[in-house]
């Protein structure tokens, strides 16, 4: 048995996992503050917390564990170093260039794998549909507060060169991608009309609520600050609410889209949606999944695609992360 320990680390937390080749021994939601806006050395000094966290809660101890796999938002190299210019819940000058996993390696004193937190939740989706058949192919599409996304293809997630492979979000839709006309949209990464512009919080709150907002007169969502407006979208949608509908449908025009490209790219087995939406009631989330597919223009040979929800949540991160340190050994 393999011995492995999977950290996702966020603005806010690291999630611990432990695998031991075959399933995940830390069943419970494992968290620790992450602190990173305190500087490398205290967020190395969480990471460390947090890896100790995965051994009391196993009984392992350090010598025995074989791999760390570490996962976190980028851009960040495929060797886990930070952009030059920083990167996202890392935007300090003391970020830059920061070889964060090669610092946690060092730390700790074992070999540390490390992934983008979507290209780690897109392996697990994979794993956990398929284990560790080389033979299927899944993109994954994680609707946050940004877009996040994975390709597993032949059962290994693609990297990419310098690692930014699979940055799906920064994708420019189709021209015709929303049937009703032309929805002005920025993202933040300078691009316009990318699928982060629209299928994102951030795509909410810049994009879709100010092109909305205007036809429905007097709707209570107009009285509030953009940002806060746009964090009440989805449990307005969760109650039928006809404004907050009508923005997720335009989400999943654009996934649909979207998805119609990767089919034509990749012809994958099976298509994964994570995210906070995903995350809503089943109401909502069985209707967007059929929103979603109802806007794929499907070819009669591809209509059996299978459209899954990557399971786990918030854990699909970490378990991703220990899956690909885990292949790494091998």
């Amino acid at each position: 048995m393999a011995k492995i320990v999977g950290l996702d680390l966020g603005g806010n937390s690291i999630n611990v996992t432990a695998y031991d080749g075959q399933s995940f021994l830390i069943e419970q939601m494992a968290e620790l503050p992450s602190l990173v806006t305190q500087g490398p050395a205290t967020c190395i000094g969480q990471l460390r917390s947090a890896f100790e966290k995965a051994l009391e809660l196993t009984g392992w101890s350090a010598s025995e564990v074989d791999a760390v796999g570490l996962d976190t938002p980028g851009p960040i190299s495929a060797d886990g170093v930070l952009c030059s210019k920083g990167a996202t819940n890392f935007s300090t000058e003391a970020y830059w260039n920061y070889d964060l996993r090669g610092a946690l390696s060092a730390n700790l004193g074992l070999p540390v794998t490390f992934l983008n937190d979507g290209n780690a939740a897109a392996l697990y989706a994979h794993w956990r549909r398929y284990g560790h058949d080389v033979k299927k192919t899944s993109v994954s599409l994680i609707v946050g507060t940004g877009l996040g996304g994975g390709v597993v293809a032949n059962g290994s997630v693609l990297v990419g060169r310098v690692g930014f492979a699979a940055e799906l979000g920064h994708v420019t839709l189709p021209g015709d991608w929303y049937p009703h006309g032309t929805i002005p949209a920025r993202c933040n990464c300078g691009k316009n009309s990318d699928l982060e512009s629209i299928a994102s919080l951030t795509g909410i709150e810049l994009n879709l609520l100010p092109y909305f907002l205007p036809k429905f007169s007097g709707h209570p969502l107009a009285d509030l600050p953009i940002k806060d407006a746009a964090k009440k979208v989805r449990g307005l949608a969760e109650k039928g609410d006809e404004l907050s509908r009508t923005v997720f449908r335009a989400q999943a025009w654009a996934l649909g889209a979207h998805i119609d490209q990767m089919i034509n790219v990749f012809d994958p087995d099976a298509i994964f949606i994570g995210g906070g939406v995903i995350e809503a009631s089943e109401d909502l989330k069985n209707w967007y999944l059929a929103m979603i597919r109802e806007s794929i223009p499907f070819r009669d040979e591809q209509r059996d695609l299978e459209i899954a929800i990557v399971p786990d949540g918030d854990k699909a991160g970490a378990r991703g992360a220990a899956v690909f340190a885990y292949q790494s050994t091998l």
